[in-house]
């Protein structure tokens, strides 16, 4: 579908992992509790999801005189000081999505997650639904829910409505930071955990075992 990799920094500056992406100064997630932060090592964290390396992305394309469109897909590990259960880790896998040309809509957004889940759920037929949602870096923003509808999709998760990650079209202040013109140009961003995406198509109980090294778990895939 005509995206690239990229990758960037597990450490990253506060500037990259929140200002930049339009999270307020005095945004909940920039306590304590949420955002593991560097001792000794002021204004970084380790990084709470991966879209720090869209703003990267576009400012090192429009530093080297490459206007959009633009499409990337990053996976990379985030962390989150939170409480760990069977569905959360304080250390997860992400897998961000960033489309920015012209003319671009929530309903591109749509036809590229339906296509994606299509291919990852061999078999079934996927139907998404976007719920409004709020996250600073979008505007709109949605929550995207994934039904999986056939006989080859497990039973547990058969025709039931799934929240699967967040998304929506890019903030006009989010391509500014990065030096893209919002006036000529928008775009769509998504983000999901690879982890959750995993236990929903292996039938994973605990994504805990993801992080154990027992090989007798790891020797399945």
């Amino acid at each position: 579908m005509g995206f690239t990799l990229a990758e960037g920094p597990l450490i990253e500056s506060e500037w990259y992992n929140f200002d930049s992406l339009n999270v307020p100064k005095d945004h909940p997630a920039r306590d304590m509790q949420d955002t593991f932060f560097i001792q000794g090592e002021e204004g970084f964290v380790l990084r709470t999801h991966t879209s720090p390396v869209q703003i990267r992305y576009m400012e090192r394309e429009i530093k080297k005189g490459n206007p959009p469109p633009y499409r990337v897909i990053v996976p990379g590990r985030a962390f989150r000081n939170e409480a760990t259960d069977m569905t959360h880790e304080a250390e997860f896998w992400q897998l961000e999505g960033l489309a920015i040309g012209e003319g671009y809509s929530l309903a591109n957004l749509k036809g590229t997650l339906e296509n994606f889940y299509s291919h990852i759920f061999k078999g079934a037929k996927v139907e998404v639904r976007f719920r409004p949602s709020f996250f600073p870096f979008v505007e709109p923003g949605v929550e995207v829910d994934a039904r999986l509808v056939g006989e080859s999709v497990p039973e547990k998760l058969r025709d039931k409505w799934i929240e699967m990650m967040g998304a929506g079209m890019v903030h006009p202040s989010v391509l500014e930071n990065a030096g893209v013109d919002s006036a000529k140009y928008q775009g769509f961003a998504f983000g999901m955990g690879l982890d959750r995406l995993a236990m929903l198509k292996w039938g994973i109980d605990d994504v805990r075992l993801m992080h154990s090294g027992d090989l007798r778990f790891v020797n399945q895939f």
